[in-house]
């Protein structure tokens, strides 16, 4: 059993130069080897690396690396705003690689992530020994959530005790982009105590100006990316939410698929935050798959 526990005595900080100096901060935590430990990369996109926490426990068994994006938490904001775009940042990735002295790692990217991994894994397939996508959006692949893949996962939580104000409001958010608080709950499995501390502390932990050049669509091509993620020798595991909409289980699925190694598994009643849903069926999950 993996117990999560928010106290680890052997967390560190450290930091690196980026290609273009840009120094660039990450946090390590975890009981596991630290020439073996697995890069975590955080969503948002463009948020801080402090909300994955410990992946649900996963520091009782691997040593993590979780690096803060330029422009978030500990990291400097770059010269270069045009730098924050998705496929930029893979630069990045590989200048941790390098700092970490590793000559293949481990992977794991959660969220909007999933693209900047997808490019990664594209680019430097012979970098990763196994590549973990948490509920990934996977636009970089062609695969990116709809608002009918949303709005359909938000119906399933009919009965919600929230439901009927927070669904009017999530149409108009995937309709028209206007935001209101009221839709949070549809990202998390369960809207308890820890979800409602989780999600208050993401406006503190977000770069909006970065999150926009993040998606800029010219930063990629789909079908390349598929054709390369087709030759990619990495074992690969994509971890779906069943109440999540970004992506459907059906979609993780299907990314999967992209990969010649690729599975998918289906974590039950979870959202778009799976370790906080149920950090134990998480874990073991991860922690099994990494040890092989």
């Amino acid at each position: 059993m993996i117990v999560s526990t928010s106290h680890n005595p052997q967390a560190s900080h450290g930091s690196y130069a980026s290609y273009d100096g840009t120094r660039l901060a990450y946090r390590a935590a975890g009981a596991g080897d630290p020439g073996r430990p697995l890069v975590c990369l955080p969503g948002g996109p463009m948020r801080a690396a402090e909300y994955l926490g410990d992946l649900g426990g996963l520091t009782a068994h691997r040593r993590l690396v979780l690096p803060d994006a330029r422009g978030t938490g500990g990291s400097a904001v770059p010269a270069d705003r045009g730098t924050y775009r998705v496929d930029r940042q893979v630069a990045d990735v590989e200048a941790l690689r390098v700092h970490l002295g590793l000559e293949r790692m481990d992977l794991l990217a959660h969220s909007a992530a999933g693209n900047l991994a997808l490019l990664y894994a594209a680019a430097h397939p012979e970098r990763i020994r196994r590549l973990v996508l948490v509920t990934p959006n996977a636009w970089t692949a062609g695969l990116g959530a709809t608002p009918e893949q949303r709005l359909e996962a938000a119906r399933e939580r009919q009965g919600e005790p929230w439901f009927e104000e927070a669904y009017p409001a999530f149409e108009r958010l995937w309709a028209d982009g206007e935001w209101s608080d009221l839709v949070v709950p549809f990202f998390y499995g369960r809207w308890d105590a820890a979800a409602r501390a989780h999600a208050e502390r993401e406006e503190q932990q977000f770069n909006e100006e970065a999150a926009e050049a993040y998606r800029d669509g010219a930063a990629y091509d789909p079908a390349a990316v598929r054709a390369a993620l087709g030759r990619t020798g990495a074992q690969v595991l994509v971890l779906a939410g069943e109440r999540d909409g970004a992506p459907r289980p059906a979609v993780a699925r299907e990314l999967a698929g992209l990969f010649p190694a690729g599975r998918c598994v289906v974590q039950p009643g979870a959202g778009h935050f799976p370790w906080l849903d149920d950090p134990e069926w998480f874990a073991t999950r991860i922690e099994d798959f990494l040890a092989g």
